[in-house]
């Protein structure tokens, strides 16, 4: 049995809970998730926690035990606190800025990049810092994620788009020894 599964998934106080067939709904101050979930697992909710079990005693049921369980977890926190993920931007030349819902980035390329901002994410751009944030893990993770891939750090010089909490390897250049 999944160790993550078996433990319940707590209710805050002004968040709603519910589960309509395959269709979990939660809502909170920031804002409204759905999930659907597979049948081999049960979703119950009980007065302030939701509990997930297997309903079958299968490898199948007991991964999707933890995952589900881990989704409602996450859907919980993202419709009370949120999620957000930081990038620095770093290069000669490299900025980053955003007008209605455009990022716009100049990564040393002959033309700036427009990247358009999808609905529940937001972007604000502060220096060289751009912290996207938003109520589901999943897109703020794949927008980061997005945004990163369009120049990634190089180990030279460190040029590019990198996490706030990633260290780049740096490689030493040409030695020049003859």
């Amino acid at each position: 049995m999944s160790r993550i599964g078996k433990l319940p998934v707590e209710i805050p106080q002004g968040v709603k809970v519910s589960v309509n067939g395959n269709l979990i709904t939660v809502e909170g101050p920031k804002g409204k998730l759905e999930q659907d979930y597979k049948p081999e697992v049960e979703v119950k909710v009980e007065e302030n926690v939701v509990l997930v079990s297997p309903m079958k005693d299968t490898k199948v049921a007991h991964s999707y035990h933890g995952l589900y369980r881990s989704l409602i977890s996450n859907m919980v926190d993202g419709v009370t606190k949120g999620f957000s993920k930081s990038l620095i931007v770093n290069g000669v030349g490299y900025r980053a800025e955003v007008n209605n819902d455009v990022l716009t980035l100049n990564l040393g390329f002959s033309q700036p990049i427009d990247y358009y901002i999808g609905e529940g994410i937001t972007i604000v751009c502060e220096g060289t810092k751009v912290t996207v944030s938003g109520i589901d893990k999943q897109r703020v993770g794949q927008v980061s994620a997005e945004i990163r891939s369009l120049r990634p750090p190089e180990p030279y010089k460190g040029k590019g788009i990198r996490y706030e909490d990633e260290n780049i390897r740096r490689k030493i250049g040409k030695s020049g020894i003859k």
